[in-house]
């Protein structure tokens, strides 16, 4: 089994059928007599954010790409695995588990998702780096003698990777990803409109109007949104266009387009020469965001090219390791 630990959402692939859970990673959790107990797990604990009782709450374990808190993520991955598997089943056979990591995660992290996955079930677990399973999920030859950049956007961080022969030749990440946009987005229509929005009205923007850049037909796209004047208190609906969310992108597109062009800087002759002509491939959900892959482009001069399949590179990537003897070279036990 391997599994994309997303901020966002949780991927798992089970060696001979594929990708078989897509879902959220949040948990909800009801308190009673200061127990707290998981009530849902995945799609039905988003469908709850922002509109529990006091004694309920939503929790994502996962920030900036890594375990915030360990027992609700055991219990996520646990509940994921037992979906997986079927209720019925024991576990007679505990999985053999791949699980990806960002690159630049500590000992202490890795050894939080190690453990987590441990007490979740698994047999045995091993790590590998985000930006390695999404290579290899988007179909790179990453052991051959080319230099690849590839640059992963997913819910927490952007991983900025050159692969060469099998092994990260240089790796980057800034800590900007799907919740920094949403958040920025949030930000903006309440300094603007006075207006208070929810984490899920925050995505909603950013998937029907988000964008990097201004469009280059003259009609603008715009957006009805509902929230709360933080003026007077009461429900507001107002409309807003794509150029104020270009906007309030801007500063983070730039975060972004700053850790690639370190990378440019940083790297050895011969792999420049490679990226030149193979260019820059993007996976990971934000790479979807509209006119981000032009804006890169026009920054480096170098073609950017968006994998197929972006949401679930990490995660095929990771299952193909599982399931080919000769990518083991790249996973770790620790």
């Amino acid at each position: 089994m391997a599994i994309d630990l997303g901020t966002v959402n949780t991927l798992v692939f089970v060696a001979g059928r594929g990708i078989v859970l897509n879902e959220p990673s949040v948990v909800a959790l009801e308190t009673r007599h200061g127990i707290r107990k998981v009530i849902a797990v995945g799609a039905g604990a988003k469908l709850m954010m922002g509109k529990t009782p006091e004694n309920v709450e939503t929790v994502r374990p996962l920030r900036d790409g890594v375990i915030a808190d360990i027992d609700v993520a055991e219990q996520m991955i646990k509940h994921f695995i037992k979906k997986v598997h079927g209720r019925s089943s024991r576990f007679q056979q505990r999985p053999r588990m791949v699980i990806c990591v960002p690159a630049r995660s500590t000992q202490v992290e890795r050894r939080a998702i190690r453990q987590a996955a441990l007490s979740a079930g698994a047999a045995q677990v091993q790590l590998i780096e985000e930006s390695l399973a999404a290579a290899i999920g988007a179909g790179l030859p990453i052991t051959a003698p080319i230099g690849f950049m590839v640059v992963d956007i997913g819910g927490g961080t952007t991983e900025v990777a050159v692969l060469s022969l099998g092994g990260l030749t240089y790796s980057n990440s800034v800590r900007v990803g799907g919740d920094r946009l949403d958040d920025a987005i949030a930000s903006h229509i309440r300094r603007k409109h006075n207006l208070m929005i929810g984490e899920a009205t925050a995505e909603r923007i950013k998937h029907e109007i988000g964008a990097a850049s201004g469009p280059q037909e003259t009609l603008e796209t715009r957006m009805l949104i509902r929230g709360r004047d933080l003026v007077d208190g009461i429900p507001k609906e107002i409309s807003i266009s794509q150029s104020e969310i270009v906007e309030a992108l801007t500063d983070l597109v730039g975060q972004i387009v700053g850790v690639v062009m370190k990378a440019l800087e940083q790297m050895q002759p011969e792999l420049a020469a490679d990226i030149v002509e193979q260019g820059i491939v993007m996976t990971g959900g934000g790479s979807l965001l509209r006119r981000l892959d032009e804006v890169l482009a026009r920054a480096t001069g170098l073609p950017v090219i968006v994998a197929d399949a972006p949401l679930m590179c990490v995660a095929l990537g990771a299952g193909r390791v599982l399931e080919d003897n000769t990518f083991f070279g790249v996973l770790s036990a620790t």
